[in-house]
């Protein structure tokens, strides 16, 4: 099956920023219950007009339709992070923040006309059943699933369950070329919200956290506890690209680090009441070297952490400039199984900033601010952010900070490559190489099956076999760049790639991170 793809630089970028941070405003604080206020003559008004389109319009209409535009178009004129979760995207948006789901725990995609398992996730359901990397599910129960053009969604419903259900499998394993039967006892299946930790360095550990999920305190944790027992005086952590999430979860996050009754961050709503959290004495990392690595898609409970660190001069904020979104957003239900995440608060940093950039000028406009950026060269070149001298405030030890657009790294680290390249990360952190190597591996899985990560990257960068293959795979997804000035990224990337796909997420990370601009920026002040 062909699959086109096609890539504008730097809308893409722009994009996929956007949503990141979009997804996070929509997490930021706990969903707590809240009732709606009815009776007022306009409220009235509104309710009267769907109920005569209900009863008198000529023409059959669907009044719930109509209601999520009025509610989306009375939302627009508010900020851009007040939205409408429409009752289909509920669950959806719950599941990713509750941290964990209830299935058969594998990772998989469309292959061709079939469901092929990219990986198993270890410990899960398909892992204990003795499913396998490159195994293609035929059928769940009784449902065809190959051949057909199925959506995501209807895939996961017949694929989840009630835990402790049993689901038939058919499968195809084509490295033994025969078909079998296999029943999966539907578990919990964690979604991870920290992606990695590993030792960059003999004393330097590495915590990559995707979003502030409700496991991501405790995943943290046991993180920092297993490098502190590896050796970790040092710690780098990475919130890039990370669009925020529940606002105590970096709260406690922050708490690791700084000493009792610390200034963490301080919240003001409506009526001006203001919600101080400090610090407790419960820190297993207060005094540690600590580095925080941010970028223009770190946003919201991401620039709550980095404020709190860098106010209180306890690390150094490494990278380039946040997001910019200081607003705190709290979920209503609306009674039918939707609800809407409406602002009601304003977060300051210890040193009493907003970190909110301005929305006047509409949500379009707030969002492409990625465009900005990289129309006035502001990700590669420290001299040009933009900061507003009139927002000025002192750190814990009496450095100027700035309020009002982000948070302005201490040590600043441009986008990789020159002016115009940063589509090539992009593309190699994205589902596309995934997708390539485990095509790759499908061919003759045997050939890199067993070996240790130094041999993946060997028998990968060696040559160029994989580096011209992958660029073949490109063109034929429509998708055209000159990788020849990047070979070594390129292959570094897709080494990584078969790393991932056939050891672990860790052995992933520990080969990027030896070329990551940011890691060694830090690794260069040591």
């Amino acid at each position: 099956m062909k699959t086109t793809y096609k890539i504008y630089i730097p809308i893409l970028l722009a994009t996929a920023l956007a949503v990141g941070v979009l997804l996070g405003s929509f997490l930021n604080y706990p969903a707590q219950q809240a009732g709606l206020i009815t009776g007022s003559s306009n409220k009235s008004k509104l309710n009267k007009l769907l109920d005569f389109i209900d009863s008198e319009y000529v023409d059959n209409v669907n009044t719930d339709s109509i209601v999520d535009l009025t509610v989306n178009s009375i939302l627009e004129k508010l900020d851009p992070h007040s939205v409408y979760i429409a009752k289909n995207e509920m669950e959806e948006v719950a599941q990713s923040m509750k941290g964990d789901f209830v299935g058969i725990g594998v990772n998989f995609y469309m292959y061709k006309d079939s469901v092929a398992i990219i990986k198993p996730i270890p410990g899960g359901p398909s892992d204990k059943a003795g499913l396998k990397a490159g195994d293609r599910i035929l059928y769940a129960g009784n449902y065809k699933l190959f051949g057909r053009k199925l959506a995501n969604d209807t895939l996961f419903s017949k694929l989840k369950g009630e835990e402790g259900s049993k689901l038939t499998l058919t499968i195809y394993r084509k490295s033994d070329k025969k078909k079998f039967k296999v029943n999966v006892t539907r578990d919990v299946v964690p979604i991870k919200s920290v992606d990695a930790f590993v030792m960059v360095a003999p004393k330097m550990g590495y915590i990559k956290v995707n979003r502030f999920a409700e496991t991501t305190y405790t995943e943290f944790h046991s993180a920092l506890e297993s490098l502190k027992k590896q050796g970790a005086t040092s710690l780098i952590v990475d919130l890039r690209d990370n669009g925020g999430g529940y606002l105590e979860k970096a709260v406690e996050i922050a708490d690791e680090f700084l000493k009792d009754k610390q200034l963490i961050v301080k919240t003001k709503n409506k009526k001006e009441r203001v919600d101080v959290t400090d610090a407790t004495a419960k820190g297993i990392f207060e005094d540690g070297q600590l580095y925080v690595l941010i970028n223009e898609n770190s946003a919201s409970a991401s620039e709550i952490l980095a404020g709190a660190i860098q106010d209180n001069d306890r690390g150094t904020i490494v990278g380039r400039r946040s997001f910019g979104k200081g607003l705190v957003q709290r979920e209503m239900p609306l009674g039918d199984g939707s609800a809407v995440r409406l602002t009601v608060a304003r977060y300051y940093t210890p040193s009493g900033r907003s970190i909110q950039r301005s929305y006047a000028n509409g949500d379009e406009e707030y969002f492409n601010d990625f465009q900005k950026r990289y129309e006035s060269g502001e990700l590669y070149a420290a001299d040009s952010i933009k900061v507003a001298d009139t927002l000025k405030f002192k750190t814990l030890k009496g450095r100027t900070v700035y309020g009002g657009g982000g948070i302005v790294p201490d040590v600043f680290v441009p986008l990789e490559g020159k002016h115009g390249d940063e589509a090539i990360s992009m593309v190699m952190q994205s589902g596309i190489t995934g997708y390539f190597v485990f095509e790759q591996l499908d061919k003759d899985r045997k050939e890199l099956e067993g070996l240790t990560a130094d041999k993946i990257t060997d028998e990968v960068t060696s040559t160029d076999k994989y580096f011209k293959a992958f660029n073949a795979y490109l063109l034929k997804n429509g998708l055209v760049f000159k990788l020849e000035a990047h070979k070594d990224k390129v292959k570094r990337y897709l080494a990584a790639e078969f790393a991932r796909q056939l050891l672990s997420e860790e052995d992933y990370y520990e080969m990027i991170l030896k070329e990551d601009n940011m890691v060694k920026a830090v690794l260069e002040k040591q």
